[in-house]
């Protein structure tokens, strides 16, 4: 059904309009009497055909069409505006302001007929066309979220394979993936940037698959040379990610090259300080160190919850960002569910 809105203020045009729009088969009348209860109508309808009269009180017909074009999703729907014949200047005048079509008195039943089907005809067209953009809309949003998932896929096996070659597990990097949420979210940060820092902070460590097995996996403590060679994961991280054109990659890159850089300036790879340490590297920092120090290796055993908190709590304005840390803190309660939720024997996908 095609709804058509007349606006005249004569009863007896309204009535032949009304029946001659009934006669062309699948229409529905709306009738106004007053242009000003009929541009209220448009506020919240949206018509397939306007027919309104030139000379009306109040508001004639060139001032409602430019203020029902000025209503929002109204600019392409078909108009159609009924002058006298000796009305030249106002045709002109309504083409420029929005009309699409004229009829004039008195109505040839003829013309008016031909003239409706067209104008409702281009509206079906339009109707035609919206659908199908709207269509194809939805059709590229599955397809977008298709390629996301498969990304986040293969980001999380890039991540496993660093973890695979170190004694950290992959459970590991969904808690401090986890974590780096709960910190975000406390910070403010929007909905998008906290799960963009969810799916990029399990890239921390890829850096470590360059690291020789010797060092990697050494069971003491590194010697400084070695340490100096470990250190290098944070670049090589960083190498492997920075140009890539996903946005998740390159905050993994970011990620990569900060999270152990130290609020006073004493981290690596580069000894940024304070608030020059990317963000998310000051969030991975907190969320990592914290993961690490709470689970057990075949190092070391796993550290109470307490004595990890107070170590956070220790080194804020040092080692991390002291507002990362209370973010960490208010965030306590979720976060010792997400230790619940991802532990060491079982690491259930992000």
């Amino acid at each position: 059904m095609h709804k058509v809105l007349i606006i005249d203020d004569s009863e007896i045009n309204l009535t032949l309009i009304r029946a001659l729009v009934l006669k062309l088969g699948e229409c529905e009348p709306v009738m106004f009497d007053h242009p000003l209860k009929a541009l209220e109508w448009c506020r919240g309808n949206v018509p397939d055909l306007v027919i309104v009269d030139y000379m009306m009180p109040e508001m004639d017909g060139l001032r409602f069409i430019a203020a029902f074009r000025a209503l929002h999703g109204r600019t392409e729907i078909p108009v159609l505006m009924i002058t006298a014949n000796d009305q030249k200047d106002v045709r002109y005048e309504a083409l420029l302001g929005g009309a699409n079509d004229f009829l004039t008195k008195p109505i040839d039943r003829i013309e008016f007929s031909a003239r409706v089907r067209n104008m409702l005809a281009l509206r079906t067209g339009q109707k035609f066309l919206a659908d199908r953009a709207a269509h194809l809309a939805d059709e590229v949003a599955e397809r977008t979220r298709d390629i996301r998932e498969r990304e986040r896929e293969l980001i999380f096996r890039i991540s496993r394979a660093a973890e695979f070659r170190d004694p950290e597990t992959g459970a590991h990097i969904q808690r401090m993936a986890h974590y780096s949420e709960i910190i975000a979210r406390g910070l403010d940060l929007d909905a998008a940037t906290c799960n963009l820092i969810l799916q990029a902070a399990p890239l921390h460590d890829v850096g470590k698959i360059g690291i020789r097995d010797h060092i990697l996996l050494k069971p003491g403590k590194l010697s400084l040379q070695e340490f100096d060679i470990m250190k290098q994961h944070a670049m090589l991280g960083y190498d492997l990610l920075k140009d890539s054109g996903s946005e998740i990659l390159q905050a993994g890159a970011e990620i990569a090259r900060s999270h152990h850089e130290k609020y006073d300036g004493s981290g690596y790879p580069r000894g940024l300080k304070g608030s020059a340490i990317p963000l998310f590297g000051r969030i991975v920092a907190v969320a990592d160190v914290f993961d690490a120090l709470t689970s057990e290796r075949p190092y070391k055993k796993a550290w109470a919850l307490d004595d990890a908190m107070r170590f956070l709590e220790e080194g804020r304005s040092t080692h991390f960002d002291p507002l990362c840390v209370e973010s960490f803190i208010a965030g306590w309660d979720e976060a010792l569910e997400v230790r619940q939720r991802f532990r060491d024997e079982e690491a259930p996908k992000i």
